[in-house]
């Protein structure tokens, strides 16, 4: 019994210390722009001894986005150019052995693009 006790609350210190370092996104800014867009993101643990993917996901298809600077306290990301408009949430793949898909509380709005030719811009 009391060996169960002990073994059950070292599990939870452990789960606890390692939730703590969890990548977590705060803000982004600017929050949302048109295909192509730079945008930043704020928070904790989000380098690349942490982070290994972000995507964007509107809860039915997730986007890889292309990372273009990564340190412990910001990601840059351009919004990808096959990307469809409407609000899309941020989501990160956690490096290791056993890498995880996080959901994050921050959004995105893309911009309907005012035309074709913003598109193939945006691609180069």
């Amino acid at each position: 019994m009391r060996l169960m006790l002990v073994t059950t609350l070292f599990s939870f210190g452990l789960a606890g210390s390692l939730s703590a370092q969890a990548p977590q996104m705060n803000t982004v800014q600017p929050d949302g722009g048109k295909i192509g867009s730079v945008l930043r993101v704020h928070g904790l643990f989000l380098g690349k001894a942490k982070v290994e993917e972000v995507y964007l996901t509107d809860h039915t298809f997730d986007m890889k986005v292309k990372v273009l600077d990564q340190q412990e306290d910001v990601i840059e990301f351009r919004i990808p150019p096959s990307v469809k408009p409407g609000r899309l949430q941020l989501l990160v793949k956690t490096t290791g052995k056993q890498p995880l898909l996080l959901e994050q509380p921050v959004y995105i709005t893309v911009e309907e693009p005012k035309e074709n030719t913003e598109i193939a811009a945006a691609s180069k």
